[in-house]
């Protein structure tokens, strides 16, 4: 999925910015913030400098990161800030980043389709079935909402994995339906 070339302003949005330093060893203590990072939706602008758009919910996590940081022997400074120039750097890489996410959302969506393609082929109509795919499908809509609601400028790809999803309810409705025709009387 390609990020278009013009990318609409952010209106001057503020953005955080967290530079940290944590100690070498041992390394989960960096792939642990590294991973909380990635899962707010922070962009990486070098090593140890992470932004995300400013918002209430993204500063209390961040304010956190910084603390456990801390506590882990690091060091840790938050900035509120503003882009004075290379705004279309940061929100390429943010944009990028967020379509990233919605074309994985579309892959996982064409996972769980040929999954219940699967079970149509093995003829494999059961309750238990039905239930693991609807907590698949739960997943998938927890995922992509997540990534909607970090996804601040509206980036390339969310229309595509909504219609994804859309696929996926539609699919999972209609194996519902067949599992419950299967149902033998009196059951």
């Amino acid at each position: 999925m390609s990020v278009p070339a013009v990318i609409q302003s952010s209106d001057d949005a503020e953005w955080l910015v967290l530079i940290y330093k944590i100690p070498p060893e041992p390394t989960r203590l960096r792939a642990g913030a590294w991973r909380r990072l990635k899962s707010l939706g922070a962009i990486y602008l070098q090593n140890s400098v992470a932004a995300f758009p400013r918002t209430p919910t993204s500063e209390r996590a961040l304010r956190k990161l910084r603390h456990d940081i801390i506590g882990m022997s690091g060091t840790a400074v938050l900035l509120n800030a503003g882009v004075l120039t290379g705004e279309e750097t940061v929100l390429a890489a943010f944009q990028t980043a967020r379509s990233d996410e919605f074309e994985e959302i579309v892959d996982r969506c064409e996972g769980f389709l040929a999954e219940i393609q699967k079970e149509y082929e093995k003829s494999h109509f059961s309750y238990a079935e039905l239930e693991e795919n609807e907590v698949d499908y739960t997943k998938l809509l927890n995922w992509f909402g997540k990534v909607r609601e970090r996804d601040r400028f509206e980036a390339p790809g969310r229309a595509e994995a909504q219609e994804a999803l859309d696929r996926c309810e539609r699919a999972l409705e209609d194996y519902a339906a067949r599992v419950y025709a299967e149902e033998p009387e009196g059951h």
